[in-house]
């Protein structure tokens, strides 16, 4: 799966794949040492997320039901909890840095393809 920044035409990721099962979403990114480049876990549904036991920072951002973005946390450190975004219907983890590559801010709209 591919997601791009509708907005500007950025790729955030090329290489994405869904958690959309309880087991996957508890899983998340635990079982990964990084995110490489180009890689993305979308979290469906999520309003929210942690990072207890993760090993690494990631970038996150939240989208609501019109695939906007309506929350963005740059670096998101382990062992953290996100706010609550309570109109988020999913939310995208990228490796660190993705959010200011891409230039993705609240309001854009992003495709997931």
């Amino acid at each position: 799966m591919r997601i791009v920044n509708l907005e500007n035409n950025a790729i955030l990721a090329n290489k994405a794949r869904v958690a959309d099962t309880p087991f996957s979403r508890l899983i998340g990114l635990l079982n990964r040492s990084s995110l490489k480049e180009g890689e993305a876990l979308v979290l469906k549904p999520s309003c929210s997320i942690h990072s207890l036991f993760m090993r690494f920072t990631i970038d996150v951002i939240f989208l609501d039901k019109t695939s906007k973005v309506i929350g963005a946390l740059s670096s998101f450190k382990p062992f953290r909890f996100s706010p609550i975004y309570v109109k988020s219907k999913l939310a995208i983890e990228l490796p660190e840095n993705t959010i200011k590559l891409t230039k993705t801010k609240i309001g854009d709209t992003i495709e997931i393809i």
